[in-house]
């Protein structure tokens, strides 16, 4: 017996909110809202399709996940009810209990399917910002939730390109009273890349609370809060590498039962998703240190291109940072570092990224080396708007492409 799989269409979360309420009864089909190609949303709100997964798992099944295919094609994660249930009830008992969810994520990612599964477990709808992302709109939603009322708590869940657009609205906001809404919220989850540590700070001294998040669609979205396991999740790592367990995993792949046998692993009896991430475990303490796919060898040494961009984002006054690997006939492998200045400019050897600065090879690639060592120097530093994908994490294919399409070698920015 096979369950359909009906299509949603990702400008329309309340829609989604509907369709999930009942898939996760089983009193609907399962829910697929599909990653929009050339920023158009999935046309269609009931296309039914089949879940092509073992037989034994197709009634378990309420969602399906398409990944953001931001370094490569995209997986279909497909994840049940019990699964997307524990998810939402480890985060209600790490946040400390129940609230309103302000839904300012893309709904076709796990983040904004995340915030509408935990709503229908609150028993609050969720607040919808409007249009494009913005100090503004988002204000107006948490005016929208507060004015509203009912619940005792208020959350959000972002992505660091968005915390940063609130933190540098507030600090610029003279009145002080963009800050005092943003107080209003007693969590703000931030998750789906590396955050800088300087934006942590400032929102920090903004009073704002924020909790780093750490998972995957595989996991039914963030496991991991501030470096900590939620719920019941279990750490290891294995051969430098993250893994996950726990009631939060998903079933497999649909259609790809290849991929499905390589990334979950049974293993003493404990099924673990591999994460392809690198880490370390403090004692329950988890770091993620990057991708492993993301490394290459540069003269002999190993350097991890996720390392750099952190040490990168760590430096006042750049927004973002994406390393780019090349070719080089004198390293074996380099990389080229796209960086994004906050309101424009390069690097200034003083330590930010100011309008008219000096060389941000000289001074960004400076930065790397002493962190990381002379392998680890970028042959060019590139400062550029770095294109997004609608979830606003760096399109890594696009910057790629981009980079190598330029004629001729790197060149040093100035």
């Amino acid at each position: 017996m096979t369950r359909e799989l009906a299509r949603f269409d990702a400008s329309r979360p309340l829609e989604v909110l509907e369709a999930l309420r009942r898939a996760l009864t089983a009193d609907g089909p399962a829910v697929f809202v599909r990653t929009p190609r050339g920023g158009a949303a999935a046309s269609g709100s009931s296309a039914a399709s089949v879940v092509a997964l073992p037989e034994a798992v197709h009634q378990r099944i309420a969602l399906v996940v398409e990944t953001s295919g931001s370094s490569g094609a995209p997986k279909r994660v497909a994840l049940t009810a019990d699964a997307l249930l524990a998810s939402a009830a480890a985060s209600e008992a790490a946040l400390g209990g129940a609230g309103r969810w302000i839904l300012a994520v893309p709904v076709h990612y796990i983040a904004g399917l995340n915030v509408l599964v935990r709503s229908i477990t609150a028993g609050f709808d969720p607040i919808v910002t409007s249009g494009p992302f913005d100090a503004d709109t988002f204000v107006d939603a948490v005016d929208r939730a507060v004015a509203l009322g009912g619940a005792e708590r208020l959350f959000t869940s972002l992505v660091p390109v968005q915390l940063a657009r609130l933190v540098d609205a507030a600090r610029a906001d003279g009145s002080g009273r963009l800050a005092e809404t943003l107080r209003r919220l007693d969590r703000i989850l931030v998750g789906g890349q590396s955050t800088p540590p300087a934006l942590l700070d400032d929102a920090a001294a903004l009073g704002l609370a924020v909790t780093r998040t750490y998972g995957a669609s595989e996991t039914s979205g963030g496991c991991v809060y501030d470096g900590e396991p939620i719920g019941a999740t279990d750490l290891r790592i294995v051969d430098g590498e993250v893994r996950v367990a726990g009631p939060t995993l998903a079933e497999g792949y649909l259609d790809d039962p290849d991929r499905t046998g390589a990334a979950f692993v049974v293993d003493g009896g404990t099924r673990w998703y591999r994460t392809g991430d690198a880490g370390t475990l403090e004692g329950d303490i988890l770091t993620v240190t990057g991708r492993l796919d993301r490394v290459i060898v540069s003269g002999g040494v190993k350097v991890s291109l996720d390392a750099v961009e952190r040490v990168a984002r760590g430096i006042r006054g750049i927004a973002d940072a994406v390393a780019v690997p090349i070719a080089s006939e004198e390293w074996g492998d380099a990389f080229v570092l796209v960086v994004e200045a906050e309101r424009g400019g390069v690097a200034e050897p003083g330590g930010g990224v100011e309008a008219g600065g000096s060389s941000g090879l000289e001074v960004v690639g400076g930065a790397v080396e002493h962190a990381l060592g002379r392998p680890a120097r970028p042959v060019a530093v590139v400062v550029a708007d770095i294109p997004r994908l609608s979830s606003g994490k760096p399109d890594l294919v696009a910057v790629a492409a981009a980079v190598h399409a330029s004629p001729g070698p790197p060149q040093p920015s100035e």
